[in-house]
């Protein structure tokens, strides 16, 4: 099974931006770590990250037949992005939402999530340690959904 990673506007600054924040890890040790846990799952993992609303609906589009999972952090975007909400919908896959700062802590304006209605769950507030979790909550979906297709070929 394949996850897709799509990172939204600024997440590849991470490191240096507002590290009070987000901290001081980088995008690509993240990615680093992820990679290594779905190593060790036999899963295949592919990142992508944009500033651009357009191509992060692109590339969710173009997970249909090519992913069985989205883990996704729409970073700004998740307050304000219909078009992101709407791929997420059409394309029909797990999706979880990760925030590596508690939205909720934050100023008024990012205590709304547009994206949430439409995933299977969200991770937010707990540092990069989220893309973990997120990993660990996507391989578990994926192995239900291996049951369920055992099952439905058993009747």
């Amino acid at each position: 099974m394949k996850i897709m990673v799509i990172q939204g506007p600024n997440l590849n600054m991470l490191g240096m931006r507002e590290p009070n924040i987000y901290g001081r890890m980088k995008l690509e040790d993240i990615h680093k770590q992820m990679q290594s846990v779905a190593d060790q799952a036999g899963t295949e993992i592919e990142f992508f990250q944009s500033n651009f609303e357009g191509e992060i609906v692109d590339k969710i589009q173009e997970c249909v037949g090519t992913a069985d999972g989205i883990i996704i952090n729409p970073a700004a975007y998740t307050h304000t992005s219909i078009a992101i909400h709407d791929a997420i919908l059409a394309v029909s896959l797990p999706t979880i939402e990760v925030h590596i700062s508690n939205p909720a802590r934050r100023e008024d304006y990012r205590k709304t999530s547009l994206i949430a209605p439409v995933t299977a769950g969200q991770i937010i507030g707990f540092g990069p340690i989220g893309y973990h979790l997120a990993m660990m909550g996507m391989l578990q979906i994926f192995e239900q959904i291996k049951a369920i297709k055992t099952a439905n070929k058993g009747e």
